[in-house]
């Protein structure tokens, strides 16, 4: 997960500025000493790195903070502000042409994941309520067109290209045409990448930058590729002039170096994020939400953007009814869990829960396929015993160890810790209703 690996050594170095009563400026320097070497670590850019640690000195080893209550904190604080400030301050939304179509050039080298990319901001820019086109403007790459035309299929946008045509300056200005002749409010071009930055490459993005005059030209950088994803935007920024950034895999890169430095190096700013494979993976970046992540303090409105995507409210006040009568069931159960699965990897979902100890976490493998086998158990159980789990007897458990593939124990655990889970959130919510009497956990 992004940024793993500096959020555990950050938030290491803090529990120790915490521990202490009061802070003396040899105190400051040494934790920024650590915080310096976890940046570079993390492939931060060292001019970046030394601009922010400098600017964070100069706040933290004021009178102010070195004599307030709480001097840990508000040194926290101040990485937190400075952080969010680093990678942008405020959210940068896309921008809208008044008059339609709005353009948008997707640039970037092979290998990036520009064509996906492409497909999945068309299928965000569809839920604004726009209708968006796709074109196919690779006309180099093998394959090139057929998947730009596979993701437009899964997010139901259309893709225009034109067979036999290989000019991509001459698809890119009809492609504006059909998009006014079919309504289509904004055209997102999908543009030829290189293995490396060259002139024959910038000539042609130049000249379609020329005649389809976009409202924003989005730069797709791979993060894993740390510096090189800063170099490569410092790079395009300086030959075509770019108006935002689209960082992909940065669910796989464990340092991040690469979010913390390129609106530094740019002076340009991260507009989304991808953070998986699935199309609905790509999401708005918020600099705010990110510091607070990396700093160990969740992220709580994100979390509850997730669940409102992928729960509904008459079912969710359905089912409160069904846990005060102690209705919960094994369907109840089995669609919760399917709901919980749409919303991201599980490794993902726990890093955005404030207080959360990821370093703690790290020895513990959540197992998607785990998931799996508990899914299997209950597909395996007949609609009558998944709403009535106190019919499972013997005979029963063995056939459903049987038909899911798992063992009789397995079923049998599941079972147990369904009842067990089952009263406990009886319980929490008979709490949350104000009623009395002291709670206790079922199994103690």
């Amino acid at each position: 997960m992004a940024f793993e690996s500096l959020s555990d050594k950050l938030q290491s170095v803090f529990k120790k500025l915490k521990s202490k009563g009061k802070l003396t400026e040899k105190d400051v320097t040494s934790a920024l000493r650590e915080v310096k070497l976890a940046l570079l670590e993390a492939d931060v850019n060292f001019k970046v790195v030394k601009s922010f640690i400098n600017k964070i000195k100069e706040r933290a080893v004021g009178h102010d903070v070195l004599e307030s209550l709480t001097p840990g904190q508000q040194v926290i604080k101040i990485v937190h502000e400075e952080l969010i400030s680093l990678m942008g301050s405020t959210q940068s939304k896309l921008t809208f042409s008044n008059v339609p179509p709005t353009v948008y050039m997707m640039v970037g080298l092979q290998g990036a994941g520009k064509t996906t990319t492409s497909g999945k901001l068309a299928g965000q820019i569809k839920k604004m309520g726009k209708t968006p086109l796709l074109v196919a403007c690779d006309v180099y790459r093998p394959a090139a067109i057929k998947q730009l035309q596979v993701v437009g299929s899964q997010v139901d946008v259309p893709v225009f290209s034109m067979e036999g045509v290989n000019n991509p300056v001459e698809i890119a200005k009809k492609s504006l045409d059909y998009a006014k002749d079919n309504n289509n409010d904004v055209v997102i071009i999908d543009t030829a990448g290189r293995l490396h930055i060259d002139e024959k490459l910038m000539d042609e993005l130049s000249d379609i930058k020329a005649f389809v005059k976009p409202q924003e030209i989005l730069l797709v950088v791979d993060a894993m590729t740390g510096q090189d994803a800063v170099n490569v935007a410092e790079s395009f920024n300086e030959k075509l002039g770019i108006d935002g950034v689209i960082l992909t895999k940065l669910d796989g890169d464990t340092r991040g170096g690469a979010a913390l430095s390129v609106r530094s190096v740019t002076n340009k700013p991260i507009k989304y994020v991808g953070l998986g494979e699935k199309l609905e993976d790509l999401q708005a970046f918020h600099p705010d939400r990110m510091a607070s992540r990396i700093l160990g303090m969740g992220d709580v409105l994100s979390l509850i953007e997730k669940a409102q995507q992928n729960f509904d409210d008459k079912k969710i006040a359905d089912l409160e009814k069904k846990i005060r009568k102690m209705e919960f069931d094994f369907e109840d159960f089995l669609e919760q869990m399917q709901q919980v699965r749409k919303m991201g990897p599980l490794n993902q979902l726990l890093g955005m829960i404030p207080g959360m100890n990821m370093q703690k976490l790290g020895n513990i493998d959540i197992d998607e396929k785990e998931i799996a086998h508990v899914e299997a158990i209950i597909k395996s159980m007949t609609k009558e015993e998944r709403r009535n789990p106190s019919i499972l007897n013997g005979p029963r458990k063995k056939r459903i160890a049987l038909g899911s593939g798992r063992s009789l124990q397995e079923v049998n655990r599941l079972i147990k810790q369904f009842e067990q889970m089952r009263k406990m959130m009886k319980q929490f919510s008979d709490m949350s209703r104000g009623k009395k009497g002291k709670f206790k956990l079922p199994f103690m």
